[in-house]
């Protein structure tokens, strides 16, 4: 079993900053992949970056550029720096975990862009 705690949403006017945090406990050893996924009303959720144990990064071209994942695997804890925001980056924003075939989703934390 894996937990995920994100924290760091929020309101923000477009073209600002907000980094999102990912605290994971339980079986952490195990987490090959961790991510950032994200849900805007009336859509599906989608992906948005993810980094393996190893560090390797892969980002949704709507976010190249502009927003950064980075892990702290001392603290268990992922990253999601954001960029550059833009109104359409509105979304509910969860950490995923996964471990073998099993997908571990955070409870999700809202951010907003707006004016």
């Amino acid at each position: 079993q894996v937990q995920l705690v994100e924290s760091g949403g929020g309101l923000v006017q477009p073209g600002g900053s907000l980094k999102l945090s990912c605290a994971a406990s339980g079986n952490i050893f195990s987490i090959y992949f961790m991510g950032w996924y994200r849900q805007a009303p009336g859509k599906q959720r989608e992906l948005v970056a993810t980094i393996t144990s190893g560090g390797r990064t892969n980002y949704a071209d709507f976010v190249k550029g502009r927003f950064t994942i980075s892990r702290d695997n001392v603290k268990n804890t992922v990253y999601l720096q954001m960029n550059s925001l833009k109104p359409e980056d509105t979304a509910v924003y969860y950490c995923n975990a996964v471990v073998g075939p099993v997908n571990y989703w955070g409870q999700g934390t809202q951010v907003t862009v707006s004016s």
